[in-house]
């Protein structure tokens, strides 16, 4: 028990340095720069080593105890930033994915609903494209006997896919991803995701959950990325080269954010299509093969919960 403990101790220490501590501190450094070089002196790298210096022959900075305090500051003040960059992230997961985007207030759901109807237009555009593109080269195979070039019909299947997956439901492209595995399982099997999964995450073998909660885990990641580029932003204000970190770390942001919010809405499809039918004998709900509309209304009428 002991050597798991500290096996458990130095696991969670070498977290909360990647994690919290050391991006916090370059932060810090960053807003040190930010202060002391200003626009006018943004790259003026020989005075912010003159300023630093003149910090370390400081009394406090020379002696024992006051290098234990002000390591112990540092570190302290890196790890609260951290935790203001992780909860600027959850703010942004939670934004970006607008699962609850109809109870947001007001001002920022009459902005989402507007976001709705602009992407369903631009969709339906793109969906309509691609239909008449997919029966022209239907046509082109029942008259000719060959089939066209495939290029034009997979550019505008493309295109149709960079709005959405399925129409449009949320004010975002992430949203609509975790969006589309639940409107195909409601169609094709009529698996409302909603009340299948809690009860349906008991079941799942273990692999299965360790994947689901990487890909998770990652998507967290991948936000909190945002919260870093939340905080480079105000130093823009002091000095100029905050802004392209800033720039970099939400466009890095984004683009993992998409990755990682497209494998998690996978994993939680093929998870639903794989083991609905173990769910169903946990509960006894006879059923063989494969999931079908019937599993799907059964499976729903027993797990949905009655109100008061």
């Amino acid at each position: 028990m002991g050597e798991f403990l500290g096996a458990l101790g130095q696991k969670l220490a070498e977290r909360w340095l990647t994690l919290l501590v050391l991006p916090g501190a370059l932060f810090l450094a960053t807003a040190t720069a930010a202060h002391t070089l200003g626009h006018s002196h943004a790259l003026d790298y020989s005075r912010l080593t003159e300023q630093i210096a003149r910090w370390t022959r400081a009394p406090a900075a020379t002696t024992v105890g006051g290098q234990v305090v002000l390591l112990g500051t540092i570190l302290a003040a890196a790890a609260v930033v951290g935790l203001v960059a992780q909860s600027l992230g959850t703010l942004a997961q939670r934004a970006v994915l607008a699962t609850d985007w109809y109870a947001w207030p007001r001002p920022l759901r009459q902005w989402a609903r507007g976001r709705v109807a602009h992407r369903r237009a631009r969709w339906a555009g793109a969906a309509h494209r691609y239909r008449q593109q997919r029966d022209a080269d239907a046509y082109t195979l029942a008259r000719t006997g060959r089939r066209a070039d495939p290029a034009a019909r997979r550019a505008a299947y493309a295109a149709m896919q960079r709005i959405a997956n399925e129409e449009p439901d949320r004010p975002t492209w992430s949203g609509d991803r975790v969006h589309a595995a639940a409107l195909r399982l409601e169609r094709d099997h009529h698996l409302d995701l909603t009340v299948l999964w809690p009860h349906l995450w008991l079941v799942l073998p273990d692999t299965t959950r360790t994947e689901i909660t990487t890909a998770e885990q990652a998507l967290t990641r991948a936000a909190t990325l945002s919260g870093w580029a939340l905080l480079y932003a105000p130093l823009t204000v002091w000095w100029w080269p905050a802004a392209p970190i800033a720039v970099a770390l939400a466009l890095t942001s984004r683009y993992r954010v998409r990755s990682a919010t497209a494998a998690y809405a996978q994993l939680l499809e093929a998870a639903a299509r794989l083991h609905a039918t173990d769910l169903a004998a946990q509960l006894g709900i006879a059923h063989t093969g494969p999931p079908d509309p019937t599993l799907g209304d059964a499976l729903t009428q027993q797990l949905r919960l009655r109100g008061p």
